[in-house]
């Protein structure tokens, strides 16, 4: 008997309501329960497209395929961009399978079913086991925004000794706070005004500065700096800010060309690193790293349904959302 579930759609004119059948888990593959979803700001550019929106999902395994082994009926599981590699390319076999070139993930493949939606059916290895103590609408946050930031602490070597600047306190911000702090990093957090100063401190953050009117931070120089606004900043100051080949990731998704004044790039060796979302080891590292440090992002919450998807994702539009929008579904 084919499986059915309500999802909510992309449009033209709005968020759409619909159906979607699909068969039965076979092989490896998992049917999940829905119960809450994140909204990543990559919804947002996917909005008017006819596909099911969604990628920070948090479930319970209902049906489980025939080869699959290390899940059973009942475990909380969550899923994150990327949804199927091809295991064999040489970036699989490195464990960068967040790179493999023929991956599937949102927004590129699976157009039928997301988080935003009552059930969903993937790969179980790209499901991965939510642990006790994190609870799931914590959890959902962390299956993209989460991992994408303890990706740069895994990858690129990111230690308790590093004094790391963090700009724009929003959705992905807040989070990069909170990792780096609970690893013992010196958090530095830049800020347009005073207005959060008070919750970054709170959060972790070992200084913060208010970078209105400013064309220089007289603060000590910064080993990362992690870019997550919505907008590209004036490169200029926190390029003074870097030590000498310091790493600067500008995870700002943007259409916009990025345009570096090579003249305080070059001559000090400091990276602009590009980064994408968690490889399945980082992932699940940091899943470990939540549950043991008891990370909880600061959620709000709406209910999965057409109009909580719609006033979620209006409320991340207008830049009101603190700091990550959460939908649950009812019981």
């Amino acid at each position: 008997m084919s499986v059915e579930f309500t999802v909510y759609k992309g449009s033209a004119n709005g968020i759409v309501e619909a159906n979607t059948t699909h068969a039965p888990p076979t092989g490896n593959q998992v049917l999940v329960k829905i119960s809450h979803s994140g909204v990543c700001g990559t919804d947002e550019h996917y909005k008017q497209a006819d596909m099911v929106l969604g990628h920070e999902g948090v479930g319970t395994v209902e049906q489980i395929g025939e080869a699959v082994t290390d899940l059973k009926v009942g475990d909380v599981v969550g899923w994150g961009y990327v949804n199927k590699t091809c295991g064999k390319c040489e970036q699989c076999l490195l464990g960068r399978d967040n790179y493999c070139p023929t991956r599937e993930y949102y927004g590129g493949a699976n157009f039928h079913q997301g988080s935003f939606g009552s059930r969903a059916i993937w790969d179980a290895e790209f499901l991965f086991k939510i642990p006790e103590g994190v609870k799931p609408e914590h959890a959902a946050p962390l299956m993209c925004g989460g991992a994408t930031i303890f990706e740069l602490v895994e990858t690129y070597n990111i230690r308790p000794t590093s004094r790391v600047g963090v700009v724009g306190i929003g959705g992905l911000g807040h989070l990069a706070i909170i990792f780096l702090a609970k690893m013992g990093a010196n958090v530095v957090v830049f800020s347009s005004t005073e207005s959060k100063r008070e919750e970054a401190l709170r959060l972790g953050a070992s200084e913060f500065i208010a970078t209105q009117g400013l064309d220089k931070f007289d603060i000590p120089q910064l080993d990362f700096l992690i870019v997550t606004t919505s907008f590209l900043p004036n490169w200029q100051p926190y390029l003074d800010a870097m030590k000498p080949r310091g790493t600067i990731f500008p995870l700002t998704i943007s259409f916009d060309n990025l345009s570096i004044p090579t003249l305080a790039l070059v001559p000090r060796g400091i990276n602009l690193q590009g980064s994408a979302v968690a490889s399945r080891s980082v992932q699940k590292r940091m899943l470990e790293f939540a549950a043991r440090h008891k990370v909880e992002p600061i959620v709000e919450l709406f209910p999965l349904t057409k109009g909580g998807v719609e006033e979620g994702m209006q409320r991340l539009r207008d830049g009101k959302v603190r700091y990550r929008a959460v939908l649950v579904a009812k019981d």
